[in-house]
């Protein structure tokens, strides 16, 4: 799972990742967008003050990535999207976010965020590694943070394959689900759903494959990348990471156990495993049997929730 902020990279087998089918760049072979073949040219490595960098991939990052000289160049599938991040993690990163290291945007030099598709940060050290309640509690002194920041536009406004399927979670929006792979058993828990208790803040949603530990440093906190933002509660947000671990990244089944004492915690993992059958359900890249792993965290999850 990485950020949807980072244009998709190309799978030969389907993708069970929350890669939104709406976004600016297409999902097909990295023939299909020369910018996850080539990587940044020399006007946005111009804009962003490396020309002369040799461009050289970040494989170790989650999507496509270019190191030049101190930045790292992503090209971003949503503009608005990745514009918006990276004022919010400028906005965490000038009061410090306690136990993050955060990828902080560099602008161009005419004040952009993006250009051409392409956005900069300087470079943090480090690579997705299977730590997985590492990733909770990232995910939960992350929240603490964000709790400062107010309500974008963008949760309203956005229309895409996430916010659709968010909205579908909550009960909130009825979406067309593909019965095979995973509307079916979309219909079946979420009679199952009751209402969430806890306040709503702006959370990161998409954590899971993003955050980066570096191995160099064991002690070296783990760093954030960029935000995909939601308005919900920070334990839903925690629940993502781990339907996604326990789905994705082969997570054992003590996970569950391990953060039950978050509010609500067996009504959090149902939103989750919700969330990501409806982003499943809808992807056109996604397959019965790219299904398999959230059918065992909805084995996991149906475990702890009361009779329907």
């Amino acid at each position: 799972m990485r950020s949807v902020t980072a244009a998709p990279t190309h799978k030969t087998a389907p993708s069970p990742e929350a890669e939104d089918a709406d976004a600016g760049a297409s999902a097909g072979t990295a023939g299909s967008d020369p910018r996850l073949e080539h990587g940044p040219p020399e006007h946005v490595r111009t804009a962003f003050g490396v020309r002369d960098a040799v461009p050289r991939p970040r494989p170790d990052l989650p999507g496509p990535a270019w190191r030049c000289d101190s930045l790292v160049l992503r090209p971003v599938a949503d503009t608005v999207l990745a514009a918006w991040s990276a004022g919010a993690i400028e906005e965490l990163a000038a009061v410090g976010v306690d136990g993050l290291r955060l990828a902080r945007p560099v602008r161009a030099s005419d004040g952009r965020r993006v250009v051409a598709g392409w956005a900069a940060s300087h470079d943090v050290a480090g690579r997705v590694e299977p730590r997985h309640d590492d990733v909770v509690a990232a995910s939960l002194r992350l929240h603490r943070a964000t709790a400062r920041l107010d309500r974008p536009r963008l949760v309203d406004d956005r229309d895409d394959l996430l916010a659709r399927a968010d909205r579908a979670a909550f009960g909130e929006r009825t979406v067309a689900l593909d019965p095979e792979t995973g509307g079916t058993l979309f219909g079946e828990l979420a009679r199952r759903r009751r209402p969430l208790e806890r306040p709503s803040q702006l959370v990161h949603g998409d954590l899971f494959g993003t955050v980066l530990f570096d191995p160099s440093d064991p002690g070296a906190p783990p760093a954030v990348l960029d935000l995909v933002p939601f308005w919900r509660p920070v334990e839903w947000a925690a629940a993502v990471v781990v339907i996604d671990a326990l789905a994705w990244g082969g997570a054992d089944p003590g996970i569950l156990t391990r953060w039950a004492h978050l509010v609500q915690w067996p009504q959090m993992l149902l939103h989750a495993l919700l969330f990501r059958l409806a982003v499943h359900a809808q992807h056109p890249s996604c397959t019965r049997e790219s299904l398999q792993g959230l059918e065992h965290a909805a084995r996991l999850v149906g475990s702890l929730l009361p009779p329907s």
